[in-house]
């Protein structure tokens, strides 16, 4: 039996001849001439002649001078599709390391340098009070201040203004002309100056108001750590009220304390937290170039929310003198009110354009703010207010003055009136209901002086709600003197 030879098939008897020019040529066969295209075997043809299916591998039957426009497009777009994606991943990437560096390292916002520090165990304790406070205030108005900026500023502290116990003010000057007070603290091994420095910029330096000074900026490093304020021209109430030389006339006055009313008023009633002062006299009154005043010293102050009635009082507030009576009596809280009675205890002041009390006169056992009381009952006020100074034509706004005062100084927290009572009170307009007598609680300690027997069972503050209490009515407008003589004729 002979066997076809190697490589070729019989074809089988039954099988079909296979159609003339169907038969692909041999690989080892000349290509065809370019350009022509020889279809495959098992490509279907196209019923109208169009390019086969793109899903059929045509390599073997494509002539090396064939090329496909359409499958370069698509590569193309393939490669484009993949470098998109990638570089997106390296993109994402990118910004997921940096926002957790920028997390981790405290940035430098708004002029304020913080130290970068290592990233903190959460097993440990959180970061410092005040690395957390100037972090906070970094978001707020105040700006931050170099060192450096501020020895520019003030001509290296060439101009000082004043001292005290906190520390020593200088003058300054920005770039752009603007005068600066630059109040510097000092430092100590103690909290104190630092609560000072917290409470100030805490409270001012989220604030603005016509009658408060404003904080431009603060500064705090390790070795210094300093205020900077608006520039008053005419320094504090205090030298016009009780120096020989500088004086003030009564309408200014007049103005001065109602303006200094508002200021107070916003602290306590417009402000998004209650600021409560705890130091108003008249050192931290300052005055503007047009006698404008302004609120200062916030050393003491401090942010309560307004659903709470009281805060507890751990440690003496104030001024002796200016201080409320619950501010240094034991297991009394203390409310906004407190900074009511220093008000009425500065209005006495600008009243007698003299300290309330002076331990260098022999009659200083006379203290003002009794007097005024005593002349109220007897319904001699307007002639107190002639023998101290006060113009006759002034002297009803005296009188109604000395009446806010008595007011302000009552015992009781809840019998004061809020600040923006006072100022429509001191603003006339308002007829003022005689108030109830005040310093009770000096009257209980001179009886239990001289009768140590004596207990007193009432206190004038055992009051525990609010109560509400009419410090004045409305009025009709009144003719006044001069007019009816006028409408007379």
């Amino acid at each position: 039996m002979s066997f076809p030879p190697s490589g070729a098939f019989a074809p089988s008897p039954l099988a079909r001849p296979p159609p003339a020019r169907t038969i692909t040529p041999s690989p080892l066969a000349p290509p065809p001439p370019s350009g022509t295209i020889t279809p495959s075997p098992l490509a279907p043809r196209s019923p109208l002649g169009a390019a086969p299916s793109p899903f059929i591998a045509f390599a073997p039957n494509i002539s090396p001078g064939y090329s496909s426009h359409s499958d370069q497009g698509n590569i193309g777009r393939l490669v484009g599709i993949i470098v998109a994606a990638i570089c997106g991943t390296l993109l994402t990437f990118g910004i997921f390391f940096a926002i957790r560096r920028r997390c981790r390292r405290p940035g430098r916002q708004r002029g304020l340098d913080v130290d970068a520090s290592p990233p903190i165990n959460k097993k440990k304790v959180d970061a410092p009070p005040m690395e957390k406070f100037l972090q906070e205030m970094a978001k707020e108005k105040p700006v931050g201040f170099t060192a450096q900026q501020l020895r520019a500023f003030t001509g290296n502290y060439s101009t000082r203004l004043g001292s005290g116990g906190f520390g020593v003010v200088y003058k300054g000057q920005f770039s752009d002309g603007v005068k600066i007070a630059v109040k510097v603290l000092e430092k100590s091994s103690e909290k104190t100056a630092e609560k000072q420095f917290m409470a100030e910029v805490g409270t001012i330096g989220r604030t603005y108001h016509i009658n408060l000074v404003r904080l431009y900026g603060f500064c705090y490093d390790k070795k210094m750590s300093a205020l900077v304020y608006e520039f008053m021209e005419n320094g504090s109430l205090d030298k016009y009220l009780f120096g020989e030389r500088d004086t003030i006339e009564w309408e200014k006055l007049h103005e001065i304390a109602i303006g200094t009313a508002k200021g107070i008023a916003y602290l306590h009633e417009e402000c998004q937290q209650r600021i409560i002062h705890y130091d108003i006299k008249p050192a931290n009154i300052l005055l503007d170039a047009n006698f404008l005043p302004k609120v200062a010293d916030f050393g003491l102050a401090k942010l309560y929310n307004r659903d709470l009635s009281h805060v507890s009082n751990t440690e003496y507030r104030g001024t002796p003198g200016y201080s409320a009576p619950e501010c240094f009596m034991k297991n009394l809280p203390t409310t906004y009110k407190c900074d009511v009675y220093s008000f009425g205890m500065v209005l006495f002041e600008i009243v007698g354009r003299r300290k309330n009390t002076i331990m260098s006169s022999p009659e200083s056992l006379d203290w003002f703010p009794k007097h005024v009381w005593e002349n109220y009952e007897k319904g001699e006020l307007i002639e107190m207010t002639k023998t101290c100074g006060i113009e006759e034509k002034y002297s009803e706004n005296a009188e109604r003055m000395s009446m806010v005062a008595l007011w302000c100084v009552q015992d009781s927290p809840e019998v004061r009136p809020p600040m923006s009572v006072v100022v429509k009170m001191l603003e006339g307009g308002v007829d003022i209901m005689p108030p109830p007598k005040p310093f009770q609680y000096l009257y209980s300690m001179e009886m239990n002086l001289l009768n140590p027997r004596t207990t007193t069972t009432n206190s004038s503050f055992s009051s525990n709600e609010e109560c509400n209490y009419y410090w004045y009515k409305e009025t009709t407008p009144v003719m006044t003197k001069y007019e009816i003589q006028i409408a007379s004729c």
